[in-house]
């Protein structure tokens, strides 16, 4: 290198040094910086905590290995998870969830989201009904005594409807004023785990002769039932593993149909994010 380009060199490395000491300059690159940390979509989510509650598909241990539905969503809608879901859990642990959120959060969350049923299905628990009925004395048009229909939620844990009541009785009580949010299950496709843990499609029945839509059906409901609103994944998540060309979106097409692999969860959470969109992130209103 002749003097002349050496020269030119420390001129350059010169100038460059004095334009980032220029003010405007900083300002820009921190404020650049500071927008790469927005959420993509800018919305009443964005800062909230929203504790997840549910399954495999929920887990947090999935981050090992693929990206999580409620991660991107961090991304997407700047929420912060708080999660809970557990591989494995049915309707019938969702208390225990919930009991931990309440042990380590107390009320500092603003919405609950349950995706859920998915291993009731598999595990062959009966539907079960919504109430039990029976005739009572109530009062009607004044201080007459009359024989009406009464009904009661059913608290069965051995049905789904019982286990469903319970698990979002408990949530009503002990989050009054939280958002909270059901999801159905996703479609199920072909899964092997083992020679003791063989899952068959969608497409056969469990034991009992019911169906993942029995079960899809009774989430929809329990919705109506509580005033929760659902977002019904099974309809509106695009992912339909018994179609062959849609394992791009599945862990694998050999032996897992069942959970979404990133990109699935990549669907799912931009699916959810413009549901989301559409309710209240909090009720807390002297924010």
């Amino acid at each position: 290198m002749t003097s002349t380009h050496r020269s030119l060199v420390a001129t350059l490395a010169t100038v460059l040094v004095l334009l980032l000491m220029v003010p405007g300059n900083a300002e820009a690159r921190s404020k650049k910086k500071e927008q790469s940390k927005l959420p993509e979509i800018m919305s009443q989510w964005n800062g909230k905590k929203v504790a997840y509650l549910g399954d495999s598909i929920t887990d947090a241990n999935q981050l090992s290995y693929q990206n999580v539905f409620w991660n991107f969503l961090k991304d997407i809608l700047g929420i912060e998870p708080l999660v809970y879901g557990i591989n494995g859990h049915q309707m019938s642990q969702i208390i225990g969830q919930a009991e931990k959120l309440e042990a380590e959060h107390g009320q500092d969350v603003d919405a609950i989201i349950v995706f859920i049923g998915t291993n009731d299905y598999n595990a062959h628990v009966p539907i079960g009904a919504w109430y039990d009925e029976k005739a009572e004395y109530t009062r009607d048009d004044g201080p007459i005594n009359v024989i009406r229909k009464h009904r009661v939620k059913n608290t069965d844990e051995g049905t789904f409807c019982g286990r469903t009541n319970n698990a979002l009785a408990y949530l009503k009580h002990h989050f009054p004023t939280k958002q909270i949010i059901l999801m159905t299950p996703l479609h199920r496709g072909y899964a092997t785990f083992g020679d003791k843990n063989i899952q068959p499609d969608e497409s056969f029945s469990n034991a009992l002769g019911l169906y993942i839509d029995d079960y899809i059906q009774a989430v929809r409901e329990a919705g109506s039932l509580w005033a929760m609103p659902v977002i019904d994944l099974f309809s509106i998540s695009g992912l339909y593993p018994l179609e062959p060309a849609q394992m791009v979106y599945f862990r694998n097409a050999s032996t897992d149909q069942l959970h979404p692999n990133t990109e699935g969860h990549r669907r799912m959470a931009y699916t959810i994010a413009y549901q989301l969109m559409g309710y209240p992130a909090s009720f807390d209103f002297a924010e």
